[in-house]
């Protein structure tokens, strides 16, 4: 297993720095300026999170289009392209005069952050990687827990000392001078997966290739993206409502910032601990297992308490997330093959987009109505309850298609 670590480093590397720069798009990271953008331009929660949704579905819809490309151009040109416009992204947010522009800024953000940087990881590492295929996923995803344990205590630092318009602009100079020479550099490597059966792609369920039109109308794909749309969904509103949580709950935000740090601890040793477990045994028969850690988690924030109560449920998501993006990034190849990878996993993505966008607009809706987001957290809870409920269900007789010899699509 060493071997395989050290012989491919230069490409999980890769895939991490994209996982790593996806940050400044995320919103644990944009939620950290939620205070100064609603001060400055009078929004409650349900108007900032209305805003932050329509930016986001934006963004979504966009993935559909062009995540495609990741089939048809090169990952070093994707990536300049990409980090250039993700560069421009900050500086409008930066510069932001009212609510319209502010609406674009974050935009281009979710846009090029949460959907293209990721994207771009995850197809070039199922496209890389065969056999090992989550054991690689697992060392690239590494660069999102590091990134969330990084960037929220200093990004709260320097938001103080600064402000938070000061503060995209560094950033946006970051996207320019640090990441697009790195990853210009890095992408110049490709990789075939030689010594992991042949260099030919890998067929999905049935022995064959499937292509988009055909896995979004199989029953296959909604079942298994009704769980793993639950994991974005729940973190992206927990983390985006930080600050509201903090004044609910009387809680210090530089110190709920320190729980990132946990996160990030969980989430990697999760990651590496699912990675060899999922080539093992195979994405599909891990889905029953799939949301209990994450209905747990959530469900602890229900409980009124100090501020262990948010080291808590934050340690709880981040052995959440580590599970479900190593599952993310093994399960769609696995399924529907990789010659069309990009294109399956842009609609993939771009859905799970949507529920980020979907969840604080939704979320914060519900605490203008006087139902603080903790309160929220059993009916969240109980959704991943039911889901795992499907998926023992529903599990072997996907592991049955993948498992079974070439024939045509089922109806």
């Amino acid at each position: 297993m060493s071997n395989f670590y050290a012989r491919n480093a230069w490409w999980l590397f890769t895939g991490a720095v994209f996982m790593f720069g996806s940050s400044f798009g995320q919103t644990y990271f944009i939620a950290l300026f939620a205070g100064g953008i609603r001060e400055e331009f009078g929004l409650s929660n349900g108007q900032w999170g209305g805003l932050y949704t329509v930016a986001t579905l934006a963004s979504a819809i966009c993935l559909i289009r062009y995540g495609r490309l990741a089939d048809t151009m090169t990952v070093t040109r994707l990536a300049t392209l990409v980090l250039v416009l993700y560069a421009v992204a900050a500086t409008t947010m930066a510069l932001a005069p009212n609510v319209v522009v502010l609406c674009i800024a974050i935009f281009g953000l979710r846009f090029c952050g949460q959907g293209m940087m990721t994207h771009i990881s995850m197809t070039a590492m199922a496209r890389w990687f065969r056999a090992n295929r989550a054991k690689a996923i697992a060392v690239a995803v590494l660069g999102f827990p590091v990134s969330e344990a990084l960037w929220p205590p200093v990004g709260v630092v320097v938001l103080d000392d600064i402000g938070w318009r000061a503060t995209w602009l560094v950033i946006a100079a970051m996207l320019l001078a640090i990441f697009l020479p790195a990853l210009t550099l890095l992408t110049r490597k490709g990789r075939t997966p030689q010594g992991e059966g042949n260099d030919e792609e890998a067929p999905g369920m049935l022995g064959r290739q499937w292509t988009r039109g055909e896995v979004v109308r199989h029953w296959t794909f909604w079942v298994v993206l009704a769980g793993l749309l639950a994991p974005p969904f729940i973190g992206t509103c927990v983390f985006f409502h930080q600050v509201h949580i903090a004044a609910v709950r009387d809680y210090d935000l530089s110190v709920m910032a320190l729980a990132f740090t946990i996160y990030a601890g969980a989430s990697v040793t999760s990651s590496l601990v699912c990675g060899p477990i999922v080539d093992r045994v195979g994405p599909t028969r891990v889905l029953p297992f799939l949301l209990l850690p994450l209905s747990v988690a959530i469900a602890i924030l229900a409980i009124p308490g100090g501020v262990v109560i948010w080291f808590l449920m934050v340690a709880g998501i981040g052995v959440s997330h580590g599970l479900v993006i190593t599952l993310l990034g093994a399960i769609w190849p696995t399924l529907y093959g990789t010659r069309w990878i990009g294109s399956i996993k842009a609609v993939a993505t771009s859905a799970m987009v949507m529920s980020t966008a979907a969840g604080p607009g939704i979320t914060g809706a519900i605490i203008d109505l006087g139902i603080p987001f903790p309160n929220q957290a059993l009916v969240l809870s109980a959704y991943c309850l039911a889901v795992s409920a499907l998926y023992v269900t529903a599990a072997p007789r996907i592991t049955a298609m993948v498992e079974a010899p070439p024939r045509p699509v089922p109806a």
